[in-house]
């Protein structure tokens, strides 16, 4: 069986609104958790079927993950064999804006809401936009391509990966620009088994869920204010 990767970006978050890409750490907005539960809604076979759950640490894609994917969490969580959430740093925005920058790890084990997410495997500069983490054309090509070679690499064959519109273009190698809605879930699979790239192809039936509008990214506010 091919191996699927469900990618999902987030609910709306607060910074989606008025286009404010200065919100620290910007959660979602009443509005997106609403997204998030409707997320739940539609995806009721995924979260029967999916074997893995992967989240960016950033509030507002640990949110949608929570309520989003909550039935796929308690089934995974409640095995023989617990699978929790896997949190990976790499999976985050890639611009260095306030909203795009995650709170510490300490700051996320204090959260109520996220009781129960196992924050360890954060490293202590995964938010400091330096070196692996910079917003760089080729660090950020670097981490998209990381990515794609440890999914590849993972032995569950149906994950969920839940994360922002700006990586998931560069993961996925759409367009920097083309739409990509919050709560939207994409279905792709790998073209090769052993290609250094680790290149994705899309999926007939590409879009799986939709729940919100097209938010725009700090990705394309750059891009539309300097250019």
């Amino acid at each position: 069986m091919a191996k699927v990767i469900h990618f999902t970006r987030h609910a709306q978050a607060e910074h989606n609104v008025d286009e404010d890409y200065f919100i620290p750490d910007a959660p979602l907005t009443p509005l997106g958790r609403r997204q998030a539960e409707e997320l739940y809604s539609q995806t009721a076979e995924l979260q029967q079927s999916a074997d893995l759950l992967v989240t960016s640490p950033l509030k507002r894609t640990l949110q949608t993950t929570i309520i989003g994917y909550r039935g796929l969490r308690a089934r995974l969580e409640s095995q023989d064999s617990p699978k929790p959430i896997v949190v990976l740093s790499r999976l985050q925005e890639v611009n260095d804006f306030p909203c795009d920058t995650g709170s510490s790890r300490y700051e996320l084990e204090q959260i109520d809401e996220f009781a129960g997410i196992d924050f360890e495997s954060l490293e202590d500069d995964w938010n400091s936009k330096q070196g692996d983490f910079s917003p760089s054309s080729n660090a950020v090509k670097a981490r998209a391509r990381w990515v794609r070679r440890w999914l590849r690499d993972r032995p569950e064959q149906n994950i969920v990966v839940v994360a922002h519109g700006d990586i998931l273009r560069q993961i996925t190698k759409t367009s920097l620009y083309e739409p990509w809605a919050n709560t939207e879930v994409r279905r792709f699979t790998f073209m090769h088994d052993n290609d250094d790239e680790a290149k994705l192809v899309s999926l007939p039936a590409e879009t799986e869920a939709r729940a919100g509008g097209e938010e725009p990214t700090s990705g394309e506010f750059e891009f539309n204010h300097w250019s």
